[in-house]
């Protein structure tokens, strides 16, 4: 079925077509729709390959390239910098050239970076294609906005939405299952350039699977790319980053990191400026500050500093000798591919559990739920990290609201978006989960250093007290998301 529809829905997603949605004809859209989301799962379980794979062993990529447990988290951080920098544009891209086109490029440069990984012998080419590889983000809020566009004449929108990006994030969860176990049980049986090549591989496939699959829509947004305005955010984040990465080398007293930082928030202010004053902008401000737009935008960014940035926290905490260092739950690769099975298993229930909830409580509390189980999941660390039951149970409680709002924060930002927008509005729930993530990943790699240095702890091993500061910082960014949620407006989210 072709999926050129109507291009002038509503922002609220409740587009109807006198002419378009007779009950045959709802019937051949949805059909098509399905068949569409069955190769985009398939896009989805690469996807979660590549976020599951690397987490059981990171301690064992550590060791391979001659680093300390906190230096991994460098890794995480340059990659989320690059995917908060390239989502807006591949997003905007989408809208311009059309959304397929730009998930082959971003396919394209994701395999580059796996490839990069295979045969990376040092820390700095390592970082490069780890970099590259963050292009992968974009895939699910450009595949979201691929599903809005095909159901806008269905009259069930945002509602068919929902339900498809549920069973995308399902197709995730079992991605990462599958990357999880799969690297947990074969990390000592090869070598770690055949290991790495596993996920490469995968890639490379789902290249082919978008090619054949995804029929070719041409875009529907006017104008070009806002390069100044790239330039802009560029700057921004870099200053800021730049500004953690020097507490990182010299110590929170650092003058100059504090001046770096100050620098990159002061350049917010003309950046918004000028994104308003541009017809075609690259973060389109005025779509972003709508009240059903900016609280999703913002709980995505504070989501982010959790889903994103805890990963390696929770892996290396897992992989800790109890007996060196006096806690961690001293697991092997195999053990923790295990835990993470649990987690992601959960994250696929809450995703699924989405359009049940939204029925039960409506999607605006369904979305607060999600957010108070992350907060709730990530608090019971503080006072019970001591045995593996513990941390299954706290990681399954985090997981079911993780995998709720991976699910449904593209959609609402898609319902509330302008048709040309979708694919910005979507991308952009990414971004700033992105950027979220970086700017955690930063902050957690300062805080389990022993000394806010380079000069790490003994045996390579990060202090209890900053696993602490880390758990801290993911409950308390989730507990203001969901009050954040809860300013969203109820209108956003009908059908």
């Amino acid at each position: 079925m072709d999926d050129r529809t109507p291009s002038t829905p509503p922002s609220t997603g409740t587009a109807t077509d006198p002419v378009t949605t007779t009950p045959a004809a709802t019937i051949s859209l949805k059909q098509g729709l399905w068949a569409v989301v069955g190769f985009l799962i398939c896009v989805e379980i690469a996807s979660g390959i590549l976020q599951g794979f690397y987490t059981p062993i990171f301690s064992d990529i550590a060791v391979h390239l001659g680093i300390q447990d906190a230096d991994v988290n460098w890794f995480e951080a340059a990659q989320l910098i690059v995917s908060a920098l390239c989502v807006p544009l591949l997003a905007r891209l989408g809208d311009v050239i059309g959304h397929r086109k730009v998930l082959l490029l971003a396919t394209a440069i994701t395999a580059l970076g796996s490839w990069m990984l295979a045969f990376s012998p040092t820390f700095s080419t390592f970082l490069i294609g780890w970099a590259l590889q963050g292009a992968y983000v974009v895939w699910l809020p450009l595949e979201v906005a691929i599903i809005h566009r095909r159901t806008a004449a269905s009259g069930q929108q945002a509602r068919l939405t929902r339900r498809a990006s549920g069973f995308l994030v399902a197709g995730l969860e079992i991605g990462v299952i599958i990357g999880a176990l799969t690297s947990g049980a074969l990390v000592e049986a090869t070598s770690m350039t055949v290991l790495l090549m596993l996920p490469a591989i995968a890639v490379t496939v789902c290249f082919a699977v978008i090619w054949f699959g995804v029929e070719n829509v041409p875009g529907t947004s006017a104008g070009g790319i806002d390069w100044p305005g790239l330039g802009m955010i560029t700057a921004v984040i870099g200053l800021i980053m730049a500004g953690l990465i020097t507490i990182r080398l010299q110590g929170p007293a650092s003058p100059l990191a504090w001046a770096l930082i100050l620098a990159g928030l002061v350049l917010v202010l003309p950046f918004v400026r000028i994104e308003r004053a541009r017809a075609e902008p690259l973060i389109d401000v005025r779509v972003l500050m709508q009240p059903a737009q900016w609280p999703v935008q913002l709980t995505a960014f504070l989501f982010g500093m959790s889903v994103l940035g805890a990963q390696i926290p929770l892996s290396t905490f897992a992989r800790t000798d109890p007996a060196t260092a006096g806690f961690g739950l001293g697991a092997s690769a195999g053990f923790v591919s295990t835990l993470v099975g649990l987690y992601v298993i959960s994250m696929a229930g809450g995703a699924l559990l989405v359009p049940v909830l939204a029925r039960l409580v409506g999607p605006r509390l369904s979305l607060v739920v999600a957010a108070l189980l992350v907060a709730g999941g990530y608090a019971l660390f503080l006072p019970f990290h001591d045995t593996t039951w513990q941390t299954m149970a706290n990681m399954m409680v985090a997981g079911l609201g993780s995998g709720a709002l991976v699910a449904s924060l593209p959609a609402a930002a898609a319902a509330a978006a302008p048709p040309e927008r979708t694919g910005f509005a979507t991308g952009m729930t990414n971004a700033t989960k992105t950027l979220g993530g970086a700017i955690a990943s930063s902050v957690f790699a300062i805080a389990l250093a022993s000394t806010g240095s380079l000069a790490g702890p003994a045996a390579g091993h990060a202090p209890l007290s900053g696993y602490l500061t880390v758990w801290a910082v993911c409950a308390v960014t989730a507990l203001v998301a969901a009050v954040c949620l809860l300013l969203v407006p109820r209108s956003a989210f009908q059908d």
